[in-house]
């Protein structure tokens, strides 16, 4: 992926025109930023669609050039509705985007997906890799869904979320006990995500509930955002305090 952002930026210099990179998740954004910090002539702005995306596109141009974000930021890409009645088989984001890697939508060019409650999923893509999509009908799960192409501005994405300082104590700091008390969730829900691949620290996989955290650490959860542990301190009980930031 470096490699390509490299050569993206440099054709951004050359040419004087704006290229956009695929859409990066978390991880792949931070490393493409410190590695592109060097570049002393190059802006990098970033747009997933909406405020609040985690999945995001680079907008690398030079920095003496004057742009018209408004215009710029929404090129390429559209909405994807994917319609379905899923109140006897519930799916997950990542039950809609497996379907749509096996249709083959390249993967950088799939950002946010998010639920309809249980009547599917949207999800902002690059129109160009989904056209030939617009109409058809996937299996997701069990459930037929059939697929239609949107304009950006008509899909429902979720809200940003204000970060929030949060407290609690609790008898170890495994991650699942950590991510349960902070994305507010059960603790055996978050153990099965975590099994999942839905639960990163530190933008890394990680597959295992007992994994203890330290301060300083981050935690992502794939549609819920990022946990940030301030501090984490042995009460006189041996039990833990742990400040955390939701965001």
């Amino acid at each position: 992926m470096l490699p390509a952002l490299t050569a993206l930026a440099e054709r951004a210099l050359l040419s004087w025109e704006p290229q956009w990179s695929g859409f990066l998740d978390g991880a792949e954004q931070e490393q493409a930023l410190t590695a592109l910090a060097g570049l002393s002539d190059l802006q990098v702005a970033s747009w997933g669609g909406f405020e609040a995306a985690e999945r995001r596109r680079l907008l690398l141009s030079r920095s003496d050039l004057m742009l018209d974000w408004d215009a710029l930021q929404g090129q390429g890409l559209a909405g994807l509705e994917l319609q379905g009645n899923f109140l006897f088989d519930p799916a997950e984001p990542a039950d809609f985007a497996r379907t749509l890697l096996e249709a083959q939508v390249p993967r950088d060019c799939l950002g946010d997906l998010w639920l309809r409650s249980d009547r599917g999923a949207q999800a902002v893509v690059m129109s160009a890799s989904c056209s030939g999509l617009d109409g058809c009908e996937l299996m997701v799960r069990s459930v037929p869904v059939q697929l239609q192409l949107r304009p950006l501005e008509s899909l429902q994405p979720p809200a940003p979320r204000k970060p929030r300082r949060l407290s609690t104590v609790e008898a170890s700091l495994r991650l699942d006990a950590v991510g349960s008390a902070g994305f507010g969730i059960s603790r055996s829900r978050m153990a099965e995500l975590i099994r999942s691949g839905a639960v990163r620290i530190n933008w890394r996989p990680v597959s295992s509930p007992s994994k203890e955290i330290a301060s300083g650490d981050r935690l992502q959860l794939q549609g819920k955002g990022e946990l940030v542990i301030e501090t984490a301190e042995l009460t006189k009980k041996n039990r833990w305090r742990i400040a955390l930031i939701r965001r």
